[in-house]
């Protein structure tokens, strides 16, 4: 089975992200480059000025300081531009709550991505990504998040070709 040249797939870590604060068409500039491989086609936009704006008001990101965005801007950014392909913005909100329930915001961030890896990984390998019945119900939700993205995108790329 082709991974359609997504086996090398990886998201930047909390340490791979710049750690100086960007102006919103740097922010929209670096979206765009972590996420083109997993999100859209050519012809669409990933991320807009507009959006991130919404999603302030919304209270899902922090307001940017001195129209300045930070790692933790970038880290929430990502994930929910990879989220809202497949859930809504109040799911996403309530899934990013849990995350940071039990875990500092870095560490839940730095787990997703690779959950997000090896399900991407397995997905198009054609290896199953099961949850472990001991598996403590954060991490096995996660696990099951990431495999819907997966699994979104699998169809997209080998059926739908997007």
């Amino acid at each position: 089975m082709s991974n359609l040249g997504l086996s090398n797939f990886h998201l930047p870590r909390w340490n791979e992200l710049p750690n100086l604060d960007l102006y919103l068409d740097q922010l929209v500039t670096i979206l765009e480059k972590y996420l083109k491989d997993c999100i859209g086609n050519k012809e669409e936009t990933i991320i807009t000025k507009t959006m991130i704006n919404n999603y302030v008001k919304q209270g899902l990101i922090k307001p940017p300081r001195k129209k300045k965005y930070s790692r933790l801007h970038i880290a929430t950014l990502i994930v929910i531009c990879i989220l809202k392909q497949i859930y809504s913005i109040s799911d996403i909100n309530e899934l990013m709550l849990l995350a940071v329930k039990t875990v500092k915001f870095n560490k839940a961030y730095d787990e997703f991505c690779e959950a997000l890896e090896k399900a991407i990984l397995y997905t198009f390998e054609g290896i199953e990504y099961t949850v472990a019945e001991d598996m403590p119900f954060e991490r096995s939700l996660l696990k099951s998040v990431a495999q819907s993205f997966a699994s979104k995108l699998y169809v997209e790329k080998t059926f739908l070709h997007k």
